[in-house]
């Protein structure tokens, strides 16, 4: 087993404590939180062990997940992959993109293992139809949420909208054209609610909003191509999938569109199967099969390092 230890045991760190604690391909030792409050909680409910420092908990394990302020990414990240230990780290990666390239440096330099907290890659709803998502011309996404209770330190573009930067980067299989954002910041002092337009060389265009101070949650994606219409709902775990053939007048329980040249094609639904995991615990299977097998995890650093660079865009274009 793997021996792993977390450094930040708020929100998404409890979260990992729980799931890592109750793996089998992951020996948990503890955690270390510089909230003494926040620690001894833990201690006393979980029996989770504490660590008494940054240094004795990277010492102390093979691996490290880092889900602390994204502004102590960088530091802790690099203490660690210098010690020789695999990271898991939080999204955002890191706070600038040339801090994310250092930390590239140093796992290549060190033949160790990266991987990126971007959890929608591993939802249900988008390991169902991520197959049927060829070529898109057409991406709308909305992801929204009432404003947090926990604390935010970074902006609702790196805070909800990078997900999306991340699943269209995965998909996309084209350089950037063109990026054009706006937004606003309303409670906090960086901004709550964005837009942006990403149009990409090969023609695909995509449109992303994120908002932080929604009434209700929702985070769904769509998506359009010559053959299909497929849609995500990443917060319910739901798909749709309509794909669109030429008509065959054989076919007499098909739905049919005809434009005005007469032109017919033939609308029919999939449902693709949804097989309910838990996302967190996903990541972490696929952490630990990439630190054995000595293989690239499905985000790896470099992919939370592009999809850094362009929320970075996209957050200097609003300011």
């Amino acid at each position: 087993m793997i021996k792993v230890g977390v450094i930040g045991a708020g929100h998404l760190g409890s979260i990992h404590l729980k799931l890592l604690n109750q793996s089998k391909l992951f020996k948990l030792t503890g955690f270390y939180d510089q909230n003494v409050k926040i620690s001894e909680t833990l201690k006393k409910e979980f029996d989770y062990h504490a660590f008494q420092s940054i240094d004795e908990i990277i010492k102390s394990n093979d691996a490290i997940f880092i889900a602390t302020p994204t502004s102590n990414h960088f530091k802790i990240a690099k203490n660690a992959l210098e010690n020789n230990k695999h990271i898991f780290i939080e999204k955002p990666i890191t706070n600038t993109v040339a801090e994310s390239l250092k930390l590239i440096e140093i796992a290549n330099k060190n033949k160790l293992i990266g991987q990126v907290g971007h959890v929608e890659r591993f939802n249900p709803a988008f390991v169902a139809v991520m197959n049927n998502i060829r070529n898109p011309k057409f991406i709308e996404c909305h992801r929204l949420s009432e404003y947090p209770k926990r604390s935010t330190d970074v902006s609702v573009i790196l805070d909800l909208m990078i997900h999306d930067i991340d699943i269209v980067l995965s998909i996309v299989d084209s350089k950037i054209k063109r990026i054009l954002a706006n937004g606003t910041s309303i409670i906090s002092k960086s901004p709550d609610i964005a837009n942006a337009r990403i149009e990409f060389e090969n023609g695909c265009i995509v449109n992303l909003t994120a908002s932080r101070i929604s009434l209700k949650k929702m985070r769904k994606s769509r998506f359009f191509q010559n053959d299909a219409y497929i849609s995500i709902d990443y917060l319910n775990n739901n798909t749709e999938l309509v794909k669109i053939k030429d008509y065959n007048k054989s076919n007499n329980y098909s739905m049919v569109l005809e434009n005005i040249d007469g032109d017919k094609k033939e609308i029919y639904y999939k449902n693709p199967e949804i097989i309910k995991r838990n996302a967190i615990e996903e990541e972490h299977k696929n952490f630990a099969y990439s630190i054995l097998m000595k293989d690239k995890p499905i985000v790896d650093l470099n992919a939370g390092s592009k999809a850094l660079d362009v929320a970075m865009n996209i957050l200097s274009q609003i300011k």
